[in-house]
């Protein structure tokens, strides 16, 4: 298993300049830096090339990450919207590949944050999802990419609120390129049993996203770290862990996530680093990953 950080711990802002935060994460120990596919369509070629160059320069593994805005809702029950988001996500897919990512995570099935002030229609907007998923999933075959389908908490979605439900969409979807997603702070939020969801999902689970209940840096709170390593241990999970912490109030990121006070202790850019890289050498120790051989960050 390797370990990884959104580059958002340190932005507020849904775009940032990668290539910094690629040299941050290789410089602080990282595996892994999950971006987020918000800009990438504005890219050129030679853009995605030197990201792309830069991460195998260093090292890194590159994953991606979508909230889908309304108008890339697979899932609408406008057959314009879906056929606008489908044609998004053949881009962007495209873009993926250029990049050599092949982790595409998120609620892809639907759009985020759901707006409950209009009539949820769960049966009808499931079907229809299912239907877009199955259409793009050769798409992401061909590409090199798994669809992983990030199961959410209901404040922010409602179709995929647990991994039960997860398995029973991808069951119906049936394609091999599309996985299950699991985040420890939603799940924190709508399983019974953290440990039990993970066993249940098993194979299925093709991307993990580890965080606090506060969405704090994973190792400061209460999350129960050393059974959730266990879990994923007897599943045989191979993928990658990644960091999702949200800590900073300000700009888009600590709008649309709701940072309404400041998680950080006023932390500048060196504190968060440290902290940081002691929240993965604590992920490496309590999910077990003493195999691992990446040098700690040293100040």
């Amino acid at each position: 298993m390797k370990i990884g950080i959104y580059y958002a711990f340190w932005e507020q802002q849904w775009q940032a300049d990668y290539r910094y935060y690629i040299a941050k994460a290789a410089r602080l120990g990282f595996d892994i830096l999950e971006i987020a596919c918000t800009p990438l369509p504005a890219y050129s070629r030679q853009q995605l090339t030197e990201i792309r160059d830069l991460a195998r320069d260093c090292g890194l593994t590159l994953t991606a990450g979508h909230g889908p805005s309304a108008g890339q809702n697979l899932g609408s029950p406008d057959p314009a919207i879906r056929k606008q988001a489908v044609n998004f996500y053949t881009d962007l897919l495209q873009r993926l590949q250029i990049l050599d990512i092949h982790i595409l995570g998120g609620g892809i099935y639907s759009y985020w944050p759901a707006d409950y002030s209009q009539p949820v229609d769960k049966a009808g907007d499931w079907a229809r999802s299912v239907a877009g998923i199955r259409e793009i999933a050769p798409v992401a075959a061909n590409c090199g990419v798994t669809l992983c389908l990030e199961v959410l908490n209901r404040f922010e979605g409602y179709l995929l609120n647990t991994a039960e439900e997860g398995l029973a969409f991808l069951q119906e979807v049936n394609h091999p390129a599309a996985g299950l997603m699991l985040d420890t702070f939603h799940m924190n939020i709508e399983e019974d049993d953290l440990c039990a969801a993970i066993r249940l999902a098993g194979r299925r689970l093709s991307h993990f996203h580890i965080g606090e209940c506060n969405r704090k840096l994973p190792g400061t709170g209460r999350m129960p770290w050393q059974e959730i390593g266990r879990s994923l241990s007897e599943i045989g999970y191979q993928g990658a862990a990644v960091m999702e912490p949200f800590i900073r109030m300000g700009g888009q990121v600590g709008s649309d996530i709701k940072v309404w006070r400041d998680l950080s202790n006023r932390a500048d850019e060196e504190e968060l680093d440290r902290a940081a890289a002691a929240s993965l050498q604590d992920m490496r120790r309590l999910l077990g990953d003493q195999y691992l051989e990446s040098p700690p960050y040293v100040d």
